[in-house]
């Protein structure tokens, strides 16, 4: 279970870094977005919306197979998933993310769904806009929990 663990810190410290990427690429998008008015850059930033939910996704479906030893099914596993993450699982692991974290990550999750399943000609850019706006705070939020649960991660492996 020790290497186990370490490869999980080093697994999330990787996604962390890619997730700043993306924050960063939705950034910069959404200021393409809004000098040029291009709907084709308002596609990449919800892309990359979808990405950023993803990519947190991929960290707690690691997390639940690895230390949990279960994974949400069923048609709501990915709001099940996410509220798995901000609970302690006593004798394995403190909560992963706070409920505050939890409910601002609620919204891009929301989002990732309509990117799969609506045309991007339907998109509402105000609420792209919102995403965008809140997405470096969200981040430095989730950044911070996830980088301190991977600590835990190294300090028990």
């Amino acid at each position: 279970m020790n290497e186990r663990l370490q490869q999980l810190a080093t697994r999330i410290r990787s996604e962390v870094v890619e997730l700043e990427r993306i924050v960063q690429r939705i950034t910069e998008g959404w200021q393409r977005v809004r000098r040029s008015g291009d709907d084709y850059y308002l596609d990449g930033v919800a892309l990359n919306l979808h990405g950023f939910y993803s990519g947190l996704e991929r960290i707690f479906e690691l997390v639940a197979a690895t230390i949990d030893g279960s994974r949400p099914q069923g048609e709501n596993w990915h709001q099940a998933l996410l509220q798995q993450m901000c609970r302690e699982m006593p004798q394995l692991r403190p909560a992963v993310i706070s409920p505050g974290t939890v409910e601002r990550l609620s919204e891009y999750r929301g989002f990732r769904h309509v990117v799969r399943n609506v045309y991007t000609f339907h998109f509402d850019a105000s609420k792209v806009q919102r995403l965008v706006e809140q997405a470096p705070e969200v981040f430095a939020a989730a950044r911070e929990e996830l980088l301190a649960f991977a600590e835990f991660l190294e300090q028990n492996a």
